[in-house]
């Protein structure tokens, strides 16, 4: 907390504050400026003060009631002070003033704290309302409500009526904005007091204004009602106090592509896409045409896909022709597929052997293993005393020894396994 400044302070103080607002310094202190959609502007400055005033007011109303929390309250107001006017009450109320996530407020409480404590110490009885003292006076970021700008200017329509009552003054209660009337809808004029195009007046006296809407067309009338209108909107043409459509279509303010046609509608027109077998026309679909497109023959009136499949139009080999909107294209024939410009029969692959995938040394060993089981299974028969058994193990091994040694049997058993 900064030491209590005397009232002989506060002229300097005041003086280095203005400097500094005056210096092209950070944006919170200089005019915002005019609204964009992206980024988003900063709060103007004034909008600051007040949030920090207004912060600031609802700590002293949370505090009214507490005291110094000690043990012997009578005698610490007694010897010191009031714990309403006390710096330990500013103290609390300064230490919450400002949310964490607020920069700004943390930014103009840093720069016036002392400005504030002047405030608590000397001046609240001569200025009893802070913000007037803080922010217009003192810092002179904010205006008076109804004025604007760095000289607090009356908003037009006056200060006590900004803008007729009927609009928003740009910038008003602070020392930036530009002070146009943003005025309601059906109002205009400089200062809202006129009533804006497509309204009337329904009713006006000397602090009043009400305005009603025209009928549809009218950009001008005298009243509600259709024969009412005195100018009419763009797109009508005002015919014995009524607004009737003009017809662009039949006039030449259309402007339509060469492959467009024009519709009237209410007080304006559209340009529509002709249809396909169309080269310019004169409505919707293809009998409106004015030329056919190529692919196309009139047929009638109307322009019709001329099929080119009933010529011999596709002279490859094994090719067909195949009939689209406005042209064709020419096909392979089932069975066949196209290959570098050339229709070449599909080949089918062959059905290949469970084994067909597998190396010659794979093979070797599968081989080796099939002969081994078939033997150790004799074996294990003939190992049972049977003499039928025996008989087949010791034929089967000789017969098998005999074909293993051949190149037949090499032939035999590969085309074996390989499904042959």
């Amino acid at each position: 907390m900064a030491p209590r400044p005397g009232r002989d302070l506060v002229p300097p103080l005041l003086w280095s504050l203005s400097v500094f607002l005056s210096l092209p310094g950070p944006v919170w202190l200089q005019p915002s400026p005019p609204p964009q959609a992206s980024p988003p502007t900063e709060p103007h400055p004034c909008h600051t003060c007040r949030g920090l005033v207004d912060s600031f007011n609802k700590g002293l109303e949370r505090t009214i009631r507490d005291n110094f929390g000690g043990g012997n309250t009578a005698w610490e107001e007694e010897k010191l002070s009031k714990y309403k006017d006390s710096e330990t009450r500013l103290v609390e109320v300064l230490e919450s003033v400002c949310s964490k996530s607020d920069f700004e407020c943390h930014r103009l409480l840093e720069l016036s704290e002392e400005l504030v404590e002047s405030w608590w110490f000397h001046k609240q009885q001569e200025a009893p309302d802070l913000f007037q003292w803080l922010c217009s006076d003192s810092l002179k970021l904010c205006c008076p409500s109804g004025t604007f700008g760095p000289s607090c200017v009356p908003c037009p329509g006056g200060a006590e009526r900004p803008c007729g009552g009927y609009g928003k003054c740009e910038g008003e209660g602070t020392r930036g904005g530009s002070g146009h009337c943003d005025c309601q809808a059906g109002y205009g004029g400089e200062a809202c007091g006129q009533c804006g195009l497509g309204y009337f007046e329904a009713e006006r006296n000397a602090s009043h204004l009400v305005c009603s809407a025209c009928f549809g067309p009218c950009a001008r009338c005298s009243g509600p009602e259709e024969s009412n209108c005195l100018q009419c909107k763009k797109g009508w043409a005002l015919h014995h106090l009524k607004c009737v459509d003009i017809d662009e279509c039949g006039t030449e303010r259309a402007s339509c592509g060469a492959d467009q046609f024009c519709v009237n509608t209410e007080g304006s027109y559209e340009c529509r896409d002709c249809a396909k077998a169309c080269l310019g026309c004169m409505g919707a679909g293809p009998g409106r045409c004015k030329k056919c497109s190529p692919g196309y023959q009139q047929v009638g009136s109307k322009c019709l896909d001329v099929d080119e499949c009933e010529t011999e139009v596709c002279p490859g080999e094994n090719e067909q022709c195949e009939n689209i909107e406005g042209s064709y294209r020419c096909v392979c024939t089932q069975g066949y597929k196209q290959i570098e410009g050339v229709c070449v029969k599909e080949q089918i692959p062959e059905s290949a052997g469970f084994f067909s995938e597998m190396t010659e040394d794979e093979l070797v060993v599968l081989q080796q293993m099939f002969f081994g089981v078939i033997i150790c299974a004799l074996a294990t028969l003939a190992a049972k005393g049977d003499l039928v058994f025996t008989a087949i193990f010791i034929g089967a091994v000789a017969a098998m020894t005999g074909y293993w040694l051949s190149e037949r049997s090499d032939r035999v058993l590969e085309g074996f396994i390989k499904g042959r």
